[in-house]
């Protein structure tokens, strides 16, 4: 079992960047894949990016591509996001999720382990 605790969000202007985090209890970090969801106000959650146990595969949803980058440090029990070129429509709260490797599915049910989740908000 993991546990996952996210940080990072906050306040940003349009066009600007945030560093989101995601630190993960339990010994057995390494061999979950890592994903980041995101659900809006009267939204389903939606994927926005997964990375692979061992880093070598990232996954990102259509709209983030060129701004997010999804990176993880398994000495550190860590997984980040960073997020570039922020848009009002980012606005939302980001969840931290971790699964079991052999899927590459971005739904929700994939993963097992889900953090609190952090506020994001963009402002115009």
């Amino acid at each position: 079992q993991v546990q996952l605790v996210e940080s990072g969000g906050g306040l940003v202007q349009a066009g600007g960047s945030l560093r989101l985090s995601c630190a993960a209890s339990g010994r057995t970090f390494s061999t979950y894949r890592m994903g980041w969801f995101r659900q809006a106000p009267g939204k389903e959650r939606s994927f926005v990016a997964a990375i692979r146990r061992n880093g070598d595969s990232t996954y990102y949803a259509d709209s983030m591509k060129g701004r997010f980058t999804i990176s993880r440090d398994n000495a550190e029990n860590t997984v980040h996001l960073q997020m570039n070129i922020l848009k009002p429509e980012d606005t939302a709260i980001y969840y931290c999720a971790a699964g079991p490797d052999y899927t590459s599915s971005p739904y929700p049910n994939a993963f097992n382990y889900w953090g609190q989740g952090t506020q994001v908000t963009v402002s115009s």
